[in-house]
């Protein structure tokens, strides 16, 4: 077994303010599924999230601050409150500032100056959608954000963002322990699309579904309300297909789910073309779901990259509609088609309860890690436990569905698209 190490600044040496405690060698298994009834050997292993009996840092003298970076995500509200409110009434640390625009903020010739965090900027914040920080994407220059997180004594940043804004806080840990100052770096990882390595269940997720499946209801009235009516739902998930099969199996009503990890024929006698054709002769109406990285191999790569780095996607949605239209039309078949496109809508939505109390424990094993001196590490939810997780881990590459899990079994046997496609 391999248990992962955390790093940390020095000793802790300052007694915690906190009754209770969980000592560093309460380990935590990354994998439950364990062959033969004995874990293997390979097995890794993570510290188990709490608060520790001594910290690093005098919560008199110390100063925090909070980043949002990236795409907006229901819960960023949740999770810098809940970061707020444990810091000043957990530790009692005076002093925490919000950092204006994501990572640009931390250069002073780009962003606003950060503000002061108190009880009431934060008291109603998680009753509304996106951040109140703001966001943005695309890195910093490390030597200028340093010396700005120098200048404004800050001790501890807290980073709420997916992998790139993970790997933007651990070199900002390094440039500073380069210029000798200590500075714990902890992440909360942000996806809608649940997709990072060694988490089960990132925050936004369970809204994500909830409001998608709001949105498939309302396509499946349109889609059945008509002779041939085909409605089409693009949901989010540039590389897994969580979202869209998570809620086309909560919703029931959808007829053919296309995610990137299951590539697809457009044409041909197995094809979806074919196979849309087969469930209209019959059922008179469908509902396609697709995650916004699926299918790309038909469309071909666009060279192009976002502010973030990443590959910007062909938009399957649009190109599907247009494929559904012209087929039926070349061949004189009745067809009407609604699309959708709620990706935007959903992102800015609130977290729900369930959201909600996963950004509130995340928020708080955040604090309770960065006043021990932990820094380089991502907060996580996993196998019903929080876990201490390097952040190094989560860059070696993200989570997907498995197509042969209990989830896309789910989705095949709700969906029967295996049916339309022979």
């Amino acid at each position: 077994m391999k248990p992962k190490t955390i790093t940390t600044l020095g000793e802790a040496r300052y007694n915690s303010p906190l009754s209770f405690s969980v000592a560093d060698n309460i380990l935590i298994p990354a994998d439950l599924n364990w062959p033969d009834g004995g874990a293997p050997e390979e097995l890794i292993l993570f510290e188990k999230a709490g608060p520790r009996q001594k910290l690093f840092f005098d919560p008199a003298k110390t100063r925090a601050a909070i980043v949002t970076c990236g795409g907006l995500c229901p819960g960023l509200n949740n999770v810098i409150r809940s970061v707020t409110r444990e810091l000043f009434r957990g530790y009692g640390v005076k002093s925490v500032l919000g950092i204006l625009g994501g990572y640009r903020g931390l250069d002073p010739s780009r962003s606003e100056p950060p503000i002061k965090l108190t009880e009431n900027i934060v008291e109603d914040i998680h009753k509304d959608g996106g951040t109140m920080l703001r966001t943005s994407r695309g890195p910093v220059d490390m030597k200028i954000a340093v010396e700005f997180l120098i200048s404004q004594n800050i001790n501890i940043l807290f980073t709420v963002g997916g992998d790139g804004t993970q790997r933007g806080g651990n070199a900002l840990f390094e440039e500073a322990l380069k210029r000798g100052h200590a500075l714990s770096v902890v992440g909360i990882p942000k996806t809608i699309d649940n997709d990072v390595r060694y988490v089960t269940r990132t925050f936004g997720y369970g809204t994500a579904v909830d409001e998608a499946v709001r949105v498939i209801n309302s396509a499946h009235t349109e889609a059945r309300s008509v002779d041939n009516g085909v409605s089409v739902v693009k949901l989010m998930g540039r590389h897994a297909g969580f979202i869209a099969a998570a809620a086309t199996v909560a919703s029931q009503d959808v007829n053919f789910c296309l995610i990137p990890e299951s590539p697809f024929a457009l044409e041909g006698k197995g094809g979806l073309l074919t196979a849309l054709e087969r469930r209209l002769e019959k059922k008179n109406h469908a509902v396609v779901v697709v995650a916004e990285g699926a299918g790309q191999e038909l469309l071909g790569a666009s060279g192009m990259k976002d502010a973030s780095g990443n590959i910007k996607l062909q938009d399957i949605g649009l190109f599907l509609k247009e494929k559904f239209t012209s087929h039926f039309a070349e061949r004189s078949m009745e067809m009407t088609l609604r699309y959708f496109d709620p990706s935007y809508q959903i992102r800015g939505r609130p977290a729900n309860t369930e959201d909600g109390l996963l950004c509130d424990r995340l928020g708080r094993h955040a604090v309770h890690a960065a006043m021990a001196g932990k820094t380089g590490l991502i907060i996580s939810y996993l196998n019903g436990k929080f876990v201490h997780v390097p952040i190094d881990l989560i860059a070696q590459g993200g989570k997907r569905l498995e197509l042969d899990g209990d989830l896309w079994r789910a989705v095949l046997s709700s969906t029967g698209q295996r049916l339309w496609f022979e």
